[in-house]
């Protein structure tokens, strides 16, 4: 990719100054063109390969291409590769391998005059990419607007038709922003395969890949590789259509609550996947779960779920785009048509079943008409009264001894809350912080999942043999108790 006719034999043997300053007019004509010319440019000049490695995207730029991994793998062991030249460049690395015929000084030239050029072109785009970056996070707001054709006409009429959204909160934010923006080059250029907007929005990064209903897993590999180094969570949502842009952000911010430091970047079909509902009979299962949201919109069943995943009202309502308090008038609406109190542990972890479950075979079937109507307070006779049911609630919480099954099952009922369930259980809070790392631990479970809680709560009232209440909690004296 040279931009002048020098020969290879003239590259290796300069002529002192004269052939420096020919080098470096060269690679200042290749870096006014392109990144990739430079980089191109500089191999020639040493006679062998050249590659800008950045830690999160890998080869940035590689000549030839074949070079790459190599190149990255220099980067990140410099001492595995003494041959090689390296400075450091706008936030990269850029490796050289010079040729045998190549010398030293002239190798280590063509390194410092290719990384300053870089440095230049890094901070002629740094100049830029604020009002690039306010661009992106205004056609991010037009889309959860529902402005997709306003949106489109700005990237040229890519005819783009899905889109993939990731979420992505912690401190670290900014800094991450800049160096996913970095990694990813995002384009607004037409006619393209794939187009990457990145914006903040009310603190948080959020990424919407628009692509033509399916990607190459670049962008989850970069996101992945940003939330590890900068110590963030992050939700993932879709493809899904370009017009549900607004519930691939919900259910991205969602899935984010259920991430953890172990488990970075969690996918929203995975929130929720539960081991239970493949359990019950695919028929009865259905038509319940059809007869009781029969009163519910296709939106109204989408904050319900927002809200039962995320957890609590103001997440859901952060996660909704909305309000605290219009999320919490919608749901006192749904409990009305519901005819529930959602407030009920058992009865969230059934409406959260029944969310889940399969459209029926025959929607004519399940009765909301007159008769007995379905409820979410009870599940209908042999849904969960089967066999593998109880294996499953047995596999799950037995063993557990009796004061930690009876403080879970308290604190499940108060929906998480430490304070009022170890006021209900007579125990100090960090009596019963500890005791729940135990549940955890013996359930190799998240239970910082809301939709883990419901399953919990669900197999706890399966393999229940007593009351499970807080005063049947063994004690001696005080407050204190004694393990049976």
């Amino acid at each position: 990719m040279s931009t002048t006719g020098t020969t290879g034999r003239e590259a290796a043997c300069p002529d002192g100054a004269r052939y420096g300053q020919e080098a470096a007019d060269r690679l200042l004509r290749a870096a006014t063109r392109s990144g990739a010319h430079l980089i191109a440019e500089a191999a020639l000049l040493v006679q062998g390969w050249a590659v800008l490695a950045d830690p999160i995207a890998g080869a940035v730029y590689s000549t030839p291409a074949a070079a790459a991994a190599e190149g990255v793998h220099a980067a990140a062991a410099p001492q595995e590769h003494p041959y090689c030249v390296q400075r450091p460049a706008a936030g990269a690395v850029l490796v050289l391998a010079p040729g045998p015929a190549a010398p030293s000084e002239h190798a280590s030239h063509v390194a410092t005059t290719t990384a300053a050029l870089l440095e230049v072109r890094g901070q002629r785009a740094a100049e830029l990419r604020g009002e690039q970056m306010r661009l992106h996070t205004t056609l991010v707001r037009l889309l959860l607007a529902g402005h997709i054709t306003a949106v489109a006409d700005t990237l040229g009429g890519s005819g783009h038709t899905h889109v993939t959204v990731y979420r992505l909160t912690g401190a670290d934010v900014p800094t991450a922003h800049q160096v996913l923006w970095r990694a990813v080059r995002p384009s607004l250029a037409p006619h393209a395969e794939a187009c990457t907007l990145l914006g903040r929005l009310d603190g948080e990064l959020v990424v919407a890949e628009l692509h033509h209903g399916g990607d190459d897993g670049r962008i989850l590999r970069l996101v992945s590789r940003v939330s590890e180094r900068h110590h963030l969570l992050a939700g993932m949502a879709g493809p899904l259509p370009l017009a549900e842009m607004p519930t691939a952000h919900s259910d991205a911010a969602a899935a984010r609550h259920s991430a953890t430091p172990d488990r970075r970047i969690v996918p929203a079909d995975a929130v929720g996947a539960s081991r239970l509902a493949p359990l019950l009979p695919t028929g009865p299962y259905a038509r319940w779960a059809g007869a009781v949201l029969h009163p519910l919109s296709t939106a109204q069943q989408h904050l319900l779920l927002v809200w039962l995943r995320t957890g609590s009202k103001p997440r859901a309502a952060a996660a909704l785009g909305l309000s605290a308090g219009t999320v919490r008038a919608r749901i006192r609406e749904l409990s009305r048509l519901l005819r529930a109190d959602l407030e009920d542990a058992t009865v969230r972890a059934h409406l959260l079943l029944a969310l889940r479950a399969p459209a029926p075979a025959d929607p004519d079937k399940s009765e909301h008409g007159d008769g007995d109507p379905a409820r979410l307070e009870a599940l209908p006779a042999g849904l969960l009264d089967t066999e593998a049911v109880r294996a499953w609630a047995h596999g799950l919480v037995g063993g557990l001894e009796p004061h930690l099954r009876i403080a879970l099952t308290c604190w499940l009922r108060h929906h998480a809350r430490t304070a009022p369930a170890a006021a209900e259980l007579h125990v100090h809070r960090t009596t019963l912080a500890n005791w729940l790392t135990q549940c955890a631990e013996h359930l190799a479970q998240n239970l910082a999942d809301a939709t883990v809680r419901a399953e919990v709560h669900l197999a706890l009232k399966a393999t229940r043999t007593g009351p499970d209440d807080p005063a049947a909690l063994p004690r001696r004296g005080g407050r204190t108790y004694r393990r049976l």
